[in-house]
């Protein structure tokens, strides 16, 4: 509910412009505009939000200061009582992360006969796919092919996506919707069946398959009970804190913890799949985000002490329309969604500023802009933020087009008094995506032999830059083809003795090079209290 006379006034302002702004948008930025805009406000630009790294693979590269703590801090396994002659887990292929990319990789290497294993610090689901709300693009309409969907998502990604990557994206996307499809999720579509798709940020055609604005947690559903109507064995509330390699330098399981009783496992494995999803919980350069409570970046810290590459860590999504207000769902995710069916980003005084469907770097940065140098934005208590125009919707589409497009967003605001049905909404950009991660090659495994990333947690697939509704389209592909691989070369893996000298070297490495860290990582859950981090 709206209660201050700045609010109230502005929107005074915004439903006074709002039968002018109908069927009429702003102008598409140029390249050139696009450039200097995200050079001067997105904060993947601001050089005091990063740090370079002085020790692992990527020594000389630049990871955002919060991540670089965690990379250079210190193993949790000093101290535990860790006995790799004790197996307590032995299996062909051991997912670490039970979000959508480890649900697909999962089902993938049961289907290929492996003895497969979840491990996931929260419950299976507990992940960012859960949180997901506009779609999946994939390019299966007649009027669509995947070369265009491939020049969409690399013109939105900088022309920076690794090529074989991008490739498999888009050229799998219309198999992985059928494959969630026939799985049981219930996609939106027309009474003959069709799939019903839409625009997103970025794209030339509407290939944005939904399940009305709750798509994540229905994919999420149909994998999970897929995971379990398998027997597919899940280890909840167990975090991996270290990756487990060979005498020969090959991965070959993990040390476990178990999140309530703190007891150490180990768990060993012929190949081992990271799809512990994104980062957002470190809340890099102060921002609120959109994620799920788990998201901080374990995967990464795990594979780089282990010797895997970085690609792209330092470039961050940060999604235009965060909840701006009430504080109480500060950050929280307004799905792309919202503008594809039409409602406009405005100002205070009701002005339409930037196009609704820039790509969401551009859009992000537009918003901070006019926060920042044009005093356009409106004061929540928590920041400005600027409006965005829900109604419209049903001025456009007629009246029931929200609660039926977009219904957990109506109920979302409704528990705080807002109709977004007759009010306007108050937004902000959140961190919302990680776009580098671990460098992998087509078939899903990284430099270090056996190791398999799936997921958010991969670093190369949309470049420097995400387009919507291609997040939820890579845990898919990427997850359904790391089970495939993972499972299919745990057939002639012969696992050796078991060492954790990596962890070892790798502190010597910090030693030698003068890092020193009072941190132990992974991290594995954020601390908003005054209490140590557990």
């Amino acid at each position: 509910m709206y209660t201050s006379d700045a609010m109230l006034e502005s929107i005074k302002k915004v439903e006074a412009t709002r039968p002018s702004r109908v069927g009429v948008l702003p102008e598409r930025m140029t390249a050139d505009e696009k450039e200097a805009l995200l050079s001067q406000y997105h904060p993947d630009y601001k050089e005091d939000g990063f740090e370079v790294l002085q020790v692992g693979p990527n020594k000389g590269d630049k990871v955002p200061t919060e991540l670089a703590a965690l990379l250079q801090a210190n193993s949790r396994i000093p101290g535990l009582n860790v006995d790799l002659n004790k197996v307590d887990y032995d299996v062909d292929v051991l997912v670490i992360g039970g979000g959508g990319a480890g649900s697909s990789a999962a089902i993938e290497a049961h289907e290929n006969g492996a003895n497969v294993m979840i491990v996931t610090k929260l419950r299976i689901g507990d992940a960012n796919t859960m949180m997901a709300e506009g779609g999946i693009q994939a390019a299966d309409k007649e009027n669509d092919s995947p070369a265009i969907h491939y020049l969409d998502a690399l013109g939105g990604g900088h022309y920076a996506n690794v090529p074989e990557l991008l490739k498999k994206l888009v050229t799998e996307g219309p198999g992985a919707v059928k494959w969630l499809n026939e799985l049981g999720v219930m996609f939106d579509k027309a009474p003959d069946g069709t799939m019903i798709t839409t625009h997103g940020g970025g794209t030339s055609r509407k290939r944005m398959h939904a399940a009305k604005d709750y798509s994540g947690a229905e994919i999420m559903r149909t994998l999970r009970d897929e995971v379990l109507n398998r027997g597919i064995p899940v280890i909840d509330f167990t975090a991996a804190i270290e990756l487990i390699k060979d005498e020969e330098g090959k991965v070959a399981g993990a040390v476990l913890l178990n999140m309530e009783t703190h007891d150490v496992m180990v768990a060993r494995a012929k190949t081992v799949i990271i799809a512990t999803g994104g980062a957002g919980r470190l809340h890099y350069q102060g921002f609120p985000t959109s994620n799920h409570y788990g998201a901080t970046a374990d995967g990464l810290i795990l594979g780089y002490r282990a010797g895997a590459k970085l690609l792209y860590a330092d470039t961050l999504q940060y999604h235009p329309t965060g909840a701006a207000f009430p504080s109480q769902i500060l950050g929280a995710l307004v799905t792309e969604k919202v503008r594809s069916l039409g409602a406009q980003v405005l100002n205070k005084d009701g002005i339409a500023f930037v196009h609704p469907l820039e790509t969401r770097d551009v859009e992000a940065a537009a918003i901070i802009r006019e926060c920042q140098d044009r005093d356009g934005g409106i004061e929540t208590g928590e920041g400005l933020a600027v409006w965005l125009d829900t109604p419209l919707i049903e001025e456009i589409h007629g009246e029931g087009a929200i609660e039926k497009g977009i219904p957990a967003m109506l109920r979302m605001f409704s528990k705080y008094g807002i109709d977004i049905r007759k009010e306007p909404i108050l937004v902000y950009p959140t961190l919302h995506y990680q776009n580098g991660g671990l460098q992998i090659a087509a078939d899903g495994q990284t430099g270090v032999e056996n190791l398999y990333v799936a997921g958010e947690a991969v670093g190369g697939i949309h470049g420097r830059n995400r387009l919507m509704g291609n997040s939820l389209l890579d845990v898919i592909v990427f997850g359904r083809n790391a089970g495939q691989h993972a499972s299919e070369k745990a057939k002639s893996v012969k696992v050796g003795k078991l060492t954790l000298s990596h962890v070892e070297q790798f502190a010597e490495e910090m030693k030698q090079a003068g890092v020193e860290s009072s941190i132990v990582s992974p991290k594995l859950l954020p601390n908003y209290t005054h209490q140590k981090d557990i």
